[in-house]
Parts: structure tokens; sequence; C-alpha cells
């Protein structure tokens, strides 16, 4: 990201320090989880519901998603089995934009989340009305945001993109003759910029868990296990990503581990991924990416403190009570739907397949 970008994006935007919560870990005894998983599994028969949970959710919601007939993947593809599956209601284990965008893709369904307070940094970084007046003041730039966005930010794009198909999608505007507004993620536009070279405005949010990776541990770390293979989510910090030797989605991170011959990985992502990985290459050693080192603050430690906010004691409470519905705007929700359809149609064109294999 140059110094020019820079200083126009921090200069037309004002937001106050990013309060991020302390993680808490749901803590049961075998009775007490035993006791929930009937009582849940009960309920979601009882209110037509079908679970879905993210990867970076505990292993105890993973495993109930897969064990109910529900889904475990990334965000958009969450969403997408939404459409798929006969439920009535959906419960959305994660974050709340992924609950707002299971409910853009899903309108006629009851869409509830265990903890509407689950949100993102890269979400609240993004602030719709900022956003939208950024947009404004460069009208002939194309807008293209991640997944990790509202239902409001992503109604005011033109395109709504993935990390799996990022580079090409970027590279296909660039060959139309277009300059882009890139966001919200900092770190992942500066590697998309870096790998197509085109002209894009970059908003300034990030991850808290990625953009705690260091660079200086994790070369300290390489040396330890010189027969590890290196695994960076792109929106890591640009000196992480160029110690990768895979850089992906959440869902290709798994399947490198699943393809890739090495014995040992390096992960750097949000160690909630490690129990997917764990399944599918139960013989394969995994190892996080260190978030200690020169410039370190750990707020995330390598797991979301908002992911964490889903249990199965809050899971259970909400399907009892049908509290935590997610409720979006129709007229909002008819513009947010239209550049996730953009993209589909283009990943169509290309012959790639978006859900299911791409990371929002």
């Amino acid at each position: 990201m140059n110094a020019v970008v820079s200083e126009i994006v921090e200069k037309d935007r004002r937001l106050s320090p990013l309060q991020v919560p302390p993680t808490v870990i749901e803590m049961l005894d075998a009775s007490e989880r035993a006791s929930l998983v009937a009582r849940i599994q009960r309920l979601l028969v009882e209110q037509d519901a079908t679970l879905v949970a993210h990867y970076y959710t505990s292993p105890e919601l993973q495993e109930l998603a897969e064990a109910t007939g529900g889904y475990v993947s990334d965000s958009l593809d969450m969403a997408r089995f939404g459409t798929e599956c006969k439920s009535r209601t959906l419960v959305v284990a994660g974050v709340r934009f992924m609950g707002e965008t299971a409910k853009i893709l899903n309108p006629e369904k009851r869409v509830l989340m265990p903890d509407l307070h689950a949100e993102c940094s890269l979400d609240l970084g993004c602030p719709a009305d900022e956003f939208a007046a950024f947009c404004d003041q460069h009208p002939d730039r194309t807008v293209v945001v991640y997944a990790n966005t509202s239902a409001a930010v992503k109604a005011r794009s033109d395109w709504v993109v993935t990390s799996g198909i990022a580079l090409e999608l970027v590279r296909h505007l660039a060959e139309r003759g277009e300059k882009l507004i890139w966001a919200p993620d900092r770190h992942l536009g500066a590697y998309v910029q870096r790998e197509t070279g085109v002209d894009m405005l970059l908003w300034s949010a990030a991850c808290v868990v990625h953009e705690a990776f260091k660079a200086d541990a994790l070369k300290r770390l390489r040396a330890e296990h010189p027969d590890a293979k290196v695994l960076v989510h792109p929106e890591s910090p640009l000196d992480v990503i160029a110690q990768a030797d895979v850089v992906g989605s959440t869902t290709g991170l798994v399947e490198a581990v699943r393809k890739l011959p090495a014995k040992k990985f390096i992960v750097a992502t949000d160690n909630g991924l490690f129990h997917k990985m764990q399944q599918v290459a139960p013989d394969k050693v995994f190892l996080e990416a260190p978030i200690a080192g020169k410039g370190a603050t750990c707020v995330s430690c390598a797991h979301c403190p908002w992911m964490a906010m889903n249990g199965l004691r809050n899971l259970a409470q909400v399907l009892e009570t049908g509290a935590n519905e997610i409720l979006i705007d129709e007229t909002v929700r008819e513009r947010a739907v239209q550049p996730i359809r953009r993209l589909l149609e283009f990943a169509k064109q290309r012959k790639r397949v978006v859900l299911g294999n791409n990371d929002a």
C-alpha cells in the first residue's frame, strides 16, 4: 500500500479504537456437555432447524453440526448450504456478518445465532456510513468488498469477494480498465495489490487474529522445524505471507493439509481450524504460527474472541427461546445480494467453484 493511498484512506476515516473483548472459552464437565448435546439435538428436530458452524468455532460445535445433518465450512459456503437444506430455521454458529450473509441468501428462513454480540474486527472496522461516504468521494472506482462485512456494506459494493477468488477477480476488473476501492482488510488488500499491481484504494481494517502473527518469530520457528510447510491465510501481514509455502483461504489450507505429503505444518490462521485439519489428516502435526515477537500485542492469541462467544449453553438457549434472530431491511438485503450473485456468475463463467472452496 503506497503512502498516497494510505493518506487518503486514513484522512477519510475517524474511527474510535477497536474494543476487543477477552477470549472466554466455555468450560463444561462431561455430564453437562452430554446433557446439552442431547438437549440441542432434540431442539433442532422440534424447531425444524439446521446448525451451520464456522471452522473457527469450538470442536464441540463443529462435531454437533456434522452429527445432526448440518455443516461446517467458511462463511459464504455456510450461507450456500442454507439454500440447499429444507429446514425452516438456520442456526449460524459464527460471527454476526455470517448470520447476515445467511439471511441475505435465505430470506425465507429464520436465521438465529447463539450470540448477536459475536462480532468481527473487519466488520467493526468498516462502519457502513463511513464507508459509503468514502466511496462517494471516489465515484470513478469499482467497490470490491470482502465477505467479512455487514449487509449494509455489501449493499454499497459492486462486488463481494472471497479470498480464494480475489486475485482472479481483481485481475479481471483491471483488464476492463477499472480502478478499485478494496475493503475492509488492509492486509488481504495489500497482498492482492502486490500480486496484481492493480490501482486500489485500501480501507484500513484488519483481523485481530491474523494481524498478530509475527514474521521474526515465524522465521525462528521455521528454523526449528525445517521439515514443516508453512500455511498462511492472506489476512496476515505481508512479511508473514512472504514465508508461506501455501497462501490460502480456510478451506484452501485444509485442502493443502490433505494433499501435501509433508507430515508437519506451521499454520498462520485461527487455531479453531486445527480441528478440521486433524480430522482430514490425523497422522500429521500442526504448530501454531507465533504471535509473540517484535511488536507483539497479543489481543487474540490465535483465536477469535468473538468466535469463542459461541457455545453449547447459548446454542441451547437460543433454540428454546427463538432469541437472537437476524433481521435485515429488505431494501438493504436486495441490494446486498446483487454483488454476491455477480461473484457467483463470474465464478461460473470461469468454471470456478466459489462456494465450498473459498474462505470468507
